[in-house]
């Protein structure tokens, strides 16, 4: 079984993963967590990091291949895998892919928080980081990151915490 999760920066993928992760026992694999990686191995900010793959696509393709394969190699041995990121659901083969959704002033907010910037700073920050995705997913896949008809469940996490937005979505896989 392979779920997949995405979502725009601070809509809570990666917390909503580690919970369903608890509940289910698979693994995730989470193409934020590969980025922050690969960004920290070079000595760079996210910000000078994605600039930099915005003029690299071998960066995002980098990513975007390793998390194909993992869902693939697992998808094939018959285990559970939650794959987390921004494209997962085009990449993964997902048996249940979910959006998981929350307005901007609330996802600005939650990244505010975590990483201690101020709210300004964290709505610019956001509002670049969305942009310059959508213009290279568009540019190498021609993927419209707005087309919602790739998944299977889309969730506001604005109107529920991350263990209610969980909650949907183990309900959902039970359903299947």
């Amino acid at each position: 079984m392979i779920i997949t999760l995405s979502g725009l920066p601070g809509s809570g993928t990666s917390t909503v993963a580690g919970i369903l992760s608890s509940c289910t026992g698979f693994e995730v694999i989470s193409a934020g967590d590969i980025f922050r990686e690969m960004a920290e191995e070079r000595g760079l900010t996210l910000e000078e990091f994605g600039e930099l793959a915005s003029s690299d696509t071998a960066i995002d393709q980098q990513i975007d291949r390793h998390q194909k394969k993992i869902a693939s190699d697992a998808k094939r041995a018959g285990k559970g895998m939650i794959v987390e990121g921004r494209l997962s659901a085009w990449m993964a083969e997902p048996d249940l892919a979910v959006l998981i959704t929350a307005p901007l002033d609330t996802r600005a907010g939650r990244i505010m928080h975590r990483e201690g910037v101020l709210m300004a700073d964290a709505i610019r920050q956001v509002k670049e980081r969305e942009a310059c995705e959508a213009g290279r997913y568009s540019e190498y896949y021609g993927i419209d990151v707005d087309d919602l008809g790739v998944y299977d469940l889309v969730i506001n996490s604005a109107k529920w915490d991350q263990r209610g937005v969980a909650g949907i979505i183990l309900k959902a896989l039970n359903d299947m």
